[in-house]
């Protein structure tokens, strides 16, 4: 398996062991969103919560010149060190989310 095939189907793996959690109040659900062909991978939420709407994205990664680049990630630990347990090395995630001047370490 190729590196790319094999970072998708890593992507995939955590978001959807991500997607199987369910909110601890509110009638929420997760959804995963996998866009293979242009590399776009997604974890919504969407439903109620005392009576307000919730909804938008959990986690949105883009994987592009062989880079996992994250985009935006809701979660309370993050993911990265999730992506880096199951074999996508730190030097191949971009926290996108970040500028440039905010250096910390992926992990």
């Amino acid at each position: 398996m190729d590196t790319i095939t094999s970072y998708r189907e890593i992507v995939k793996q955590v978001i959807s062991d991500y997607a199987k959690l369910r909110p601890s109040h509110g009638n929420i659900r997760l959804d995963v969103m996998f866009d293979e062909m242009r590399d776009r991978y997604a974890l919504m939420q969407v439903g109620w919560d005392r009576r307000r709407r919730v909804h938008g994205n959990l986690i949105y990664i883009v994987i592009e010149n062989g880079k996992v680049i994250i985009e935006y990630d809701g979660m309370e630990y993050g993911i990265t060190q999730d992506l880096v347990k199951k074999g996508i090395p730190e030097s191949d995630i971009v926290l996108a989310f970040l500028s440039e001047s905010q250096s910390v370490s992926v992990v």
